[in-house]
């Protein structure tokens, strides 16, 4: 990998480290309001990124960097621990605590739409000519606005990234544990139990969504940045 890859590989890796302490840190304040303190007592509740990282080494710096290092593109997972028994009593509690990971993703997309929009209405940045993943945002090139654009750029993406995949409604993902805002409790008890018991689907459940991912992302991310641009047109 050449020095300008890496440059932009390790970009990449400071946004999905932020930007997965944020979703971790929503789960856990979330968990806390709903009265389950496993996380908060581990210290989760917190955008400092050591605690997440404490919990998850491998799946926040070893896997990340080393795919960083081989693609150009960080992977890797997070976690935020909570009580089984208390996501057994308080099912709706534990499906907000589940919408919060991928909540905090989107405040930081519309924190970068913002910040995109004021540079864009100083003149500091522009719409591009093209787009594609990560490279969003328009400005002089070699100048330090052009930088900021790139980082902003790729903070947006990911963020959509990781908002988007987390909301499929597929175990381990967020999104299966959405789904419990539309259960009964009961209903929603004798699903829980079932996804604890059979781990299985978890694995069925990740290679589906990495399975279907792309062709549901794509038209999500060119109509976000064509919102993002509404005198532009992307396609």
């Amino acid at each position: 990998m050449d020095t300008a890859k890496l440059a932009d590989g390790l970009i990449y890796y400071v946004a999905f480290l932020f930007s997965t302490t944020v979703h971790e840190a929503a789960h856990a304040w979330a968990a806390k309001l709903g009265g389950d303190l496993t996380a908060y007592h581990g210290g989760q509740v917190s955008l400092d990124p050591r605690p997440h990282i404490r919990r998850e080494p491998f799946g926040m710096v070893l896997l990340p960097l080393f795919s960083t290092l081989v693609s150009g593109w960080p992977f890797g997972f997070a976690s935020a621990p909570y009580d089984p028994e208390w996501a057994l009593r308080q099912p709706k509690r534990a499906a907000w605590m589940a919408l919060a990971g991928p909540a905090g993703n989107l405040a930081l997309i519309l924190l970068s739409v913002i910040f995109i929009r004021i540079g864009v209405a100083v003149g500091v940045f522009h719409a591009p000519h093209t787009v594609s993943f990560g490279h969003l945002v328009g400005a002089t090139p070699g100048t330090t606005w052009a930088a900021i654009a790139f980082c902003v750029g790729v903070l947006f993406s990911l963020n959509l990234v990781l908002a988007c995949l987390n909301l499929f409604p597929l175990p381990p993902l967020d999104g299966s544990g959405v789904i419990m805002l539309a259960m009964s409790r009961a209903t929603a008890n004798r699903y829980q139990e079932l996804l604890w018991k059979n781990q299985m689907l978890s694995i069925v459940g990740m290679l589906l969504a990495w399975k279907v991912f792309h062709t549901v992302f794509s038209p999500i991310f060119l109509g976000a940045v064509n919102l993002l641009y509404p005198d532009m047109s992307y396609g």
